[in-house]
Parts: structure tokens; sequence; C-alpha cells
């Protein structure tokens, strides 16, 4: 069975196979987690991002994880919130999805996301931990390699979201 859990710590140090990023569209780096994990990795990171041509929202892209401790990082474009009606649930369910399909495909054992779209894109928190969190378990309600889903958390008040959340999920 695969373990999902939520951890308090800085996704650029976790020692998983991929780490996700919260990327813009270009996958060229940015703020918040895309550019810490941009920082972390080096150069290298760019310069495979400059030669996918961008993401659509929705999607994911795979690279290398360069000076990252995990092995990958799986980039992905999160939804702008613009209040709930024009697709942003179904974008962000995207979001998790492609990037299990991504890890799967490749045989991963692990994988750390953040709270994609929760930052300077204004998801509301509880709407997308729900998201990622119920995306994960019917995902891995099929056959997969996976055996730990992370979902990290910058500050403590997403851990205890995150937590309370997975602590009522059923198994």
């Amino acid at each position: 069975m695969t373990l999902l859990k939520a951890v308090k710590d800085d996704i650029t140090t976790l020692r998983v196979d991929a780490i996700v990023n919260a990327a813009k569209p270009s996958l060229l780096g940015g703020g918040g987690v895309d550019g810490a994990i941009h920082n972390a990795a080096g150069r290298g990171l760019l310069e495979e991002c400059r030669r996918l041509g961008g993401c659509p929202t929705g999607d994911a892209k795979v690279t290398s994880g360069y000076n990252l401790p995990a092995r990958y990082v799986i980039h992905t474009v999160g939804p702008v919130w613009h209040g709930g009606s024009h697709g942003e649930a179904e974008l962000l369910t995207s979001c998790y999805r492609r990037s299990l399909e991504i890890a799967a495909k490749m045989h991963l054992e692990s994988i750390a996301f953040p709270a994609i779209s929760t930052g300077v894109y204004g998801y509301p928190l509880l709407q997308a931990a729900g998201i990622a969190i119920s995306t994960a378990q019917a995902f891995l309600e099929q056959s997969s390699s996976l055996q730990e889903v992370i979902f990290c958390c910058f500050s403590d008040g997403d851990f205890q979201v995150y937590n309370r959340l997975l602590s009522t999920r059923t198994t």
C-alpha cells in the first residue's frame, strides 16, 4: 500500500525519486517554489527546461534533478484562481494526475508535491489540498510503482490542513 503523508520541509532537500515543481508555463523559473527549485538544481535545470518549449496549464513535463537530492523534477503548471468557475478544479486535478502518470511510467517509487497553485496563483488551500489528496488516492487505487506520495508543506498552517485531510481519508 502506498503511503500518503504530509511533511513540513523544504521540497528542495527531500530525498525522493521526483519532486514536483509548481511551474510557470515557460518552465524557465519564477518565484516561490519554482524559483527555489531552479536555484537549488543549478543552471542545468534551466538549460533543459529551455529545450522543453514550455508546458500548458494542467499538463506536466519531466527533467533531471541536477544538484537536487531528487533524481527528477516533474514540472506542472497549475491554474490561476478566478473564483472557481473557470475550470480551475479540473486543471488542478490534471496537474496532480499528469505528474503521477509520469512518475508511474518511469517506475518511480517516491514523489513529493508542493501545494500547487496556492501561492501567488491564489487557489484556496483547503480546496487545493482536497483535490491533491483525492487525486493521488484515486490514482493509487490503480497498480503503480509508487510507494510514497508526500505533500510537502511550506508553512505550519498548510501542514495542519493536509494532516487533517489525510487523517479523515478512507483507505
